[in-house]
């Protein structure tokens, strides 16, 4: 395999795992406008080509609690069996058109109970819609394995119950919990029971650390919560006294020694605030100082992008080749929440005869 620069086309082509992608920030379009026209709901523009440059627009603020804000009309079209059946099933299509392979998708079904389903049928109806995708791209030569993440909101009061439904459904798709929302102000250490319990049933975890909130939500995190993968964690830098030189702090340290993932969003992290450029991104120096650093999408409506975008951009904006590619994608899978054996096979048996047959 080459380690020089490779284009878009070739990047097309590569097998790709995705660790941190919201359901709710990840629908096509035309199918919100369509599903809004249904439920009565409305947006800025029924025009689909429209209403994705308004996303990329109002996601552009630079700041995170903006961000945040765009779901309002995604959500409003997916408080429905119908509207949660068809996004589920179109997001598996989404991956396995851009070459994935291997995802996680994350969602908080407390916040598609407000037509009258509850939290467990909001779970058992995403999941029916997802294995119908998995179905169909498998039917159609590109299959892709789903896994879910049940997110509870760090600012309302209903984490403990959608830890419990983690657990519930444990042999039933979902594979793993995060808490989301706003970050700031917001600490995770408010939900240690939560995941203590979650620690006691053999549920992983991940969390959403050092975007909004430095170093110190980082450290709460992982040495306080145990949490097994940061999501973003774009602020560990702060934690990096030398950067350039490779001096690192204890907590830095540790989450390198242990290999703990980085779910990193570089597009997302742009729009939030949390990073200045692609070229500049932290990405790029964690991932050179041997941090197990991974590349995500986190919204691709709001964000404008896919897992190809998000590589050709590191590929043509900070010099990545190839190999980097390869050793993110592999940095995913070893840290999916996946058991070990499935794992190993994943990479043996896709990801890695597939960049040989692209390459």
């Amino acid at each position: 395999m080459s380690s020089t620069r490779i284009d878009a086309d070739t990047i097309r082509r590569l097998p790709k795992a995705v660790l941190h992608d919201h359901l709710d920030g990840g629908l096509r379009p035309a199918t919100v406008v369509e599903l809004a026209e249904s439920v009565g709901h409305t947006l800025p523009t029924t025009d689909p080509d429209e209403l994705a440059a308004w996303y990329v627009e109002a996601a552009n603020s630079g700041d995170l609690v903006r961000y945040i804000a765009t779901f309002e009309h995604t959500l409003a079209v997916m408080q429905t069996r119908e509207g949660l059946l068809r996004t589920a099933e179109e997001y598996v299509l989404d991956l396995a058109a851009d070459g994935v392979v291997y995802g996680e998708v994350r969602y908080a079904p407390e916040l598609n109970t407000r037509g009258g389903l509850t939290m467990r049928e909001v779970v058992e109806t995403v999941q029916e819609g997802l294995a119908a995708g998995m179905a169909k791209a498998a039917a159609a030569g590109t299959p892709v394995r789903v896994g879910t993440l049940l997110c509870g909101m760090r600012m309302f009061d209903r984490v403990r119950e959608a830890a419990d439904l983690a657990v519930a459904f444990r042999d039933a798709g979902v594979v793993g919990f995060d808490i989301a929302g706003a970050e700031d102000g917001f600490p995770a250490a408010d939900h240690l029971a939560a995941f203590e319990y979650l620690r006691r049933e053999s549920v992983p975890f991940t969390i959403h650390a050092g975007e909004a909130h430095g170093l110190p939500s980082i450290h709460q995190a992982v040495q306080v919560c145990g949490a097994q993968r940061v999501g973003h964690g774009v602020r560990l830098t702060e934690g990096i006294p030398d950067l350039e030189g490779g001096k690192l702090g204890r907590l830095a340290s540790w989450i390198r020694d242990r290999r703990i993932a980085l779910e990193m969003c570089p597009t997302s992290n742009l729009q939030t605030g949390a990073a200045t450029s692609i070229a500049e991104h932290p990405i790029t120096p964690l991932k050179d100082l041997g941090f197990r650093v991974t590349v995500n999408t986190d919204n691709r409506l709001v964000s404008g992008t896919t897992m190809t975008r998000e590589m050709t951009l590191l590929v043509e904006q900070a010099g990545w080749s190839a190999e980097d590619l390869r050793t993110v994608t592999l940095n995913a899978v070893k840290s999916a929440f996946l058991p070990y054996d499935e794992r190993v096979a994943l990479i043996r048996d896709v990801v890695l005869p597939g960049y040989d047959a692209a390459l």
